[in-house]
């Protein structure tokens, strides 16, 4: 990491949104644990890949809670920082409405996500198949599988093809499993 990037990610304060986050550790996931953490995975998985952007790291931390916490005040995001509306923006883009279905929530991003929705979703896919480890439901394992190659990979192909290797191998994995447990 060069000295540019690590002054960037200081300046970065996070702490505001974590709290936030934090509505959602109630909330259980179908592999265990609680959204709260999936949340933080997000974020390291972007991280991870180099990817410092203030607005995108925020974003991460909280996309889910609007989904999963339906009634919380969306004004409270709105006024946590100089940045929060494009944090808002961000995350309602990644935001499943209540009016479309998983495949067209899948497909708009595609088709019509900016590149950081494109880059969110890649990551949270990310964060979501490496729990599928922890899941004993084989139907879900099967759909959610399916469901990642048939959106997910098209989005990574245009915007990382290094998380796209990442998600091609853990789906390799759980394809094993389901082919293992069916003999």
């Amino acid at each position: 990491m060069t000295t540019d990037e690590m002054l960037r990610l200081k300046s970065i304060f996070l702490a505001p949104y974590m709290q936030l986050a934090t509505a959602l550790i109630g909330k259980t996931r179908e592999g265990g644990g609680n959204m709260f953490r999936h949340q933080l995975d997000t974020m390291a998985t972007l991280v991870d890949y180099g990817y410092i952007d203030s607005v995108l790291l925020k974003a991460s931390i909280v996309h889910d809670l609007f989904e999963d916490v339906p009634d919380f005040n969306r004004n409270i995001l709105l006024q946590l920082d100089f940045e929060s509306s494009l944090v808002y923006n961000l995350v309602m883009e990644v935001t499943r409405q209540d009016s479309e279905t998983k495949p067209e929530f899948l497909t708009r991003i595609l088709e019509k996500g900016s590149r950081q929705a494109k880059v969110l979703k890649v990551a949270d896919r990310i964060s979501n198949v490496i729990s599928l480890g922890f899941v004993i439901n084989t139907e879900f394992i099967n759909r959610y599988t399916e469901e990642t190659v048939r959106y997910i990979y098209p989005i990574a192909e245009e915007v990382d093809k290094a998380m796209l290797s990442e998600l091609q191998s853990l789906i390799e994995i759980r394809r094993k499993y389901l082919s293992a447990i069916r003999q």
